[in-house]
């Protein structure tokens, strides 16, 4: 029997799905799974060589990879996509959701458009994920763990990024439900980054500089979010919680996002 129990011993290699593991964060946390002994499904929609450039180095650190595509915003694709890694791997014990739509509105451009975008991709995939995992793992009489991907500015609220903020709002609100509706069988929990990676929006002065705005004189790096997902997955005791990994930046006001500020 496969679990992710503590004191337990896969009878197989464990397998995991990671969304948006192409590029970013995604890739950093695929890498560091990989290191600790996971196989690993690197989801990706348009990001194909850059999956596929994963997946050529979670196998250069020795573990087994393939590449999947699903359009996250679609739920018949994303209802396929665990079947698929299941058919290619044979079994699997997680799910990182990593990827998301990040699209900037406001309150006052705010839209059911840009609303349901945002809902659909970082909202619904991650439930209809943590649900597929759950009939999967039941089917085998096994335990196995969903990470979400969160944000620190749900514990620092501004008001930019309107539609994006209520999506992951919505998901750490759905950690709760799904860790109390799915257990025993699946665990489920949060991890929230701080300001990790520059985007086009930020100068690299101008990130270094916000990098540095927090208690602890910086904030989380690729390698900390990554090391706290696999520690997330190898803890069989958390559930139904989120690790803020951003150098206390949720414990700070900040009027606007990072990136406009």
């Amino acid at each position: 029997m496969a679990s992710t129990q503590p004191g337990s011993t896969p009878a197989h290699p464990r397998t995991v799905l990671v969304t948006g593991a192409g590029k970013r964060l995604g890739r950093e946390i695929a890498l560091t799974l990989a290191r600790a002994g996971w196989q690993v499904a690197v989801h990706h929609r348009h990001s194909v060589d850059d999956a596929r450039q994963t997946a050529a180095d979670v196998e250069a650190a020795g573990a087994r990879a393939q590449t999947f595509f699903a359009d996250l915003a679609d739920e018949r694709s994303v209802r396929a996509l665990l079947p698929a890694v299941v058919a290619h791997f044979g079994a699997v014990d997680a799910v990182v959701n990593s990827a998301s739509t990040f699209e900037h509105d406001s309150a006052q451009s705010f839209d059911y458009g840009g609303m349901e975008t945002h809902l659909r991709a970082n909202t619904g995939a991650a439930v209809v994920l943590a649900q597929a995992l759950h009939e999967h793992l039941g089917s085998r009489d096994a335990h196995g763990a969903v990470v979400n991907l969160l944000d620190q500015k749900l514990w620092n609220m501004n008001p930019d990024f309107f539609s994006y903020t209520l999506s992951k709002a919505a998901l750490e609100a759905a950690n709760t439900m799904l860790a109390l509706a799915l257990a025993p069988r699946v665990r489920v929990v949060g991890v929230a980054p701080g300001l990790t990676l520059t985007s086009h929006m930020l100068s690299d002065e101008k990130f270094a500089q916000l990098h540095r705005q927090s208690p602890l004189g910086r904030s989380s790096t690729p390698a900390d979010v990554a090391s706290a997902v696999a520690f997330a997955l190898a803890n069989g005791s958390i559930t139904g919680t989120t690790l803020l990994v951003d150098g206390g930046q949720h414990l700070m006001r900040f009027e606007r996002d990072f990136s406009l500020m």
